[in-house]
């Protein structure tokens, strides 16, 4: 789109954006029209509506669909494949079993969640999302009560390790524009985190279980067993070693990450670059499918055709959330093409509100707009960084607005949001049951973080 400028104001292009979304709702809710051909039309005409090039529309919206396959296709595939594994072998029984016995049934969400913060330090969103929900679904089958209590609390921990706290790219993104101190970040970060989690994911989940109690043998799912007995299951050492691989490799990269921001390593070094692709979600998972073909599948007397068919039968029920996902991506990309982005960040960084506050409300106004946690935080921390650098914050202040920040960013997960499309296909819920728990839950993450990051802003 080279020499193409968008002269809509701010007015009509949010209009234009809120009436996207509107008819997204009103065809999968109203007239129940397939969620991905839903988001493909609802994209080509929101692109014709804000004056995008024809000759452009149709490469704004295969980068957009490509770009996101690209981040989540891997992993959710990848994810299936060794979720399927651990499943199929009996191991996600056996840890669900040994997790019930050490912590009790009902402490069993929380437990959990708490194993979902340990592994979402690490581990991206997406990417320990789809390696969680075997042990979820198993623990849902083994005590028999709603998916949502034993889903929520995961979910969550794994969406606010994600947006609050480094070596995650968006906080990492955001302390490196505000020229923040990246342990103070992270400390902060963890600090919000931990009552968010608790709140927005545990105490969240059992609402949502109470009002959609729907159970695995409703809904189905990716990772799902036939209910037959297994024989010769893998000791949970192994299955817990295997786990642990993942996440291992990918806290690795994100160490290194951590490191280079903080200048303690060279990026240019060539033991650098192999390291980090090693560490990378999609290599690392790769790698851990590999040793879980070897160790749950080979060294369990499972031959190499049983084992082809096995994660062969992973990716069938994949397809519709990679295909939704992608299209979900090409929603947002077509909004952030249309410029819709730089309009309101000017509208919106006129308004005189302290700091602290206008730093979350651009990523509010960014995240429900175009979908994207990232590009949220990231718009809002470039827009408000050079304010914030002359305003002679200390440390701890400009740390607390970056978690702000991050805060604005989560907020509103609905249909622009791959994320939302993820949580809602991998938990088999419709769009209306989505809104009502996931959307509702991130914007409870959303305000209570920006209250915690806010009070330490007022303290430090």
């Amino acid at each position: 789109m080279e020499g193409w400028s968008q002269t809509l104001g701010a007015a009509p292009l949010l209009a234009i954006a809120a009436g996207a979304v509107a008819l997204i709702l009103v065809l999968v809710i109203r007239f129940k029209l397939h969620a991905f051909l839903t988001l493909v039309l609802v994209s080509l005409l929101t692109a014709f509506a804000t004056g995008i090039p024809s000759g452009s529309i149709v490469d704004v919206m295969l980068g957009g669909f490509g770009g996101t396959l690209a981040s989540v296709a891997l992993l959710v595939g990848l994810g299936a494949m060794l979720g399927k594994l651990i499943e199929h072998s009996g191991g996600a029984t056996v840890l669900a079993e040994t997790m019930i016995r050490i912590f009790g049934e009902k402490r069993a969400p929380l437990a959990l969640g708490v194993a979902s913060l340990l592994m979402g330090f690490p581990m991206f969103f997406d990417a320990g999302l789809v390696v969680m929900l075997p042990i979820v679904f198993a623990v849902a089958a083994r005590l028999g009560g709603p998916v949502l209590l034993y889903a929520m609390p995961s979910a969550v921990a794994f969406s606010a390790m994600h947006v609050f706290v480094p070596p995650h790219p968006g906080p990492v993104t955001a302390t490196e524009l505000y020229g923040a101190n990246l342990g103070i970040v992270l400390l902060i970060g963890l600090v919000c985190v931990i009552p968010t989690f608790y709140l927005t994911g545990v105490l969240w989940g059992r609402v949502t279980a109470r009002k959609f109690p729907f159970t695995l043998e409703t809904m189905g799912g990716i990772f799902g067993g036939d209910g037959e007995p297994v024989a010769n299951p893998p000791k949970v050492g192994t299955v817990i070693a295997v786990l642990l691989l993942p996440m291992a490799l990918i806290f690795l990269n994100t160490g290194l990450d951590f490191l280079r921001a903080a200048g303690a390593v060279d990026e240019s070094a060539v033991w650098y670059g192999v390291l980090t692709t090693l560490g990378s979600s999609a290599v690392a998972l790769l790698i851990s499918v590999l040793v879980a073909l070897l160790v749950l599948g080979s060294r369990r007397g499972e031959n190499g055709s049983a084992l082809e068919k096995i994660v062969d039968s992973s990716l069938g029920p994949i397809c519709s959330v990679v295909l939704i996902t992608g299209a979900g991506g090409m929603f947002g990309g077509v909004l952030r093409s249309s410029g819709i982005g730089d309009a309101l960040s000017g509208v919106l960084g006129d308004l005189g509100l302290p700091l602290i506050l206008a730093a979350y409300v651009i990523a509010v106004v960014m995240r429900v707009a175009q979908g994207s946690a990232t590009v949220a935080l990231v718009t809002a921390a470039g827009l408000m960084a050079p304010a914030v650098e002359a305003a002679g914050y200390s440390a701890g202040q400009i740390a607390a607005i970056t978690v702000a920040t991050a805060a604005g960013s989560v907020f509103a997960s609905h249909v622009n949001d791959s994320g939302f499309w993820l949580v809602g296909r991998l938990l088999n819920m419709d769009v209306a049951t989505t809104l009502r728990t996931w959307t509702v839950q991130q914007t409870l993450e959303s305000v209570i973080g920006f209250v915690m990051a806010g009070a330490l802003f007022l303290i430090l």
